[in-house]
């Protein structure tokens, strides 16, 4: 297991390369250490494809590298749904994403818990507490994503709380989506040092030394997040961003997200060295 004693980056999903080869899990491994990057975000959101086939290549292309996986689950998870069968479906892909990250050495499951659908902010947090509650403890932490959308469970704040009450749980920091909730409020060094503060004050260091972060381009209107966009095509302000990473010496993963892949996650990277 990758020891989190600096910052690294990454991709979600598979890397683009020229265009032309078509990449699994495993050679997509190979190909993102050659050109720089640590880590690699397998994407579960329509099914968990790790199967017995290619579990043992993904698994010697992670340990051949010194590779940091992590996975996204199901975007059909929904621990507050309306109805209890519906909440225990939404148990069951987080499980099946468990199973199939746990084949391959991963070390973090990211999801967003669920939606408000109606309920009051205090009723949906409880719902989903006790239902992540449930969930085993095992080596792979629960990240919980913050969410892009009003209609989602999953401010800051929500989350924050959850990881104090379950040990569990830990935090997913998608500065794009905190950035689109909120119809562009961060637009400078402070805005993103204010989040990194409230999560030092309220979960301490260790959480700061452990951090798994999403950022990319994002395209949003007042409703919220819309859709992924490059980088430079977007006004979400990763330098400044990153500057306020490095100052509060934050340690773990950065996955860039977004149509760009690796591009963008090279693009990171080397601004941060810059800074």
């Amino acid at each position: 297991m990758i020891i989190m004693d600096t910052l690294l980056f990454g991709i979600s999903g598979l890397p683009l390369g020229n265009g032309f080869t078509k990449f699994s899990y495993a050679s997509g491994i190979d190909y993102a250490k050659s050109i720089g990057l640590d880590a690699m975000e397998l994407l579960f959101v329509r099914n968990v494809n790790i199967t017995d086939n290619n579990k043992g290549l993904i698994l010697q292309a992670k340990l051949k590298n010194n590779f940091y996986l992590s996975a996204h689950g199901s975007h059909y998870i929904n621990l507050n749904a309306n109805e209890s069968v519906r909440q225990e479906q939404s148990i069951e892909r987080i499980l099946k994403a468990l199973e199939g990250l746990s084949k391959v050495g991963g070390r973090s499951l990211i999801f967003h818990p669920g939606f408000y659908l109606g309920d009051s902010k205090e009723d949906a947090y409880n719902t989903i507490r006790d239902n992540l509650l449930r969930l085993p403890l095992t080596g792979v932490d629960y990240r919980l994503e913050t969410t892009g959308k009003g209609t989602q469970f999953g401010t800051l704040e929500e989350l924050v709380s959850l990881c104090k009450e379950i040990s569990s749980c830990k935090l997913c920091i998608d500065f794009s989506h905190i950035h689109a909730r909120y119809n562009g409020k961060l637009k400078g060094f402070n805005d993103f040092a204010i989040i990194l503060q409230y999560v030092f004050d309220e979960l301490g260091k260790s959480a700061l030394e452990d951090l798994h972060i999403h950022m990319g381009g994002v395209n949003y209107n007042e409703k919220g997040e819309r859709n992924h966009l490059p980088l430079l095509e977007s006004d979400f302000n990763y330098v400044d961003c990153l500057k306020a990473i490095k100052y509060f010496n934050v340690e773990g993963c950065i996955i860039a997200e977004g149509p760009m892949v690796e591009k963008d996650a090279l693009l990171l990277k080397e601004t941060f060295e810059r800074l």
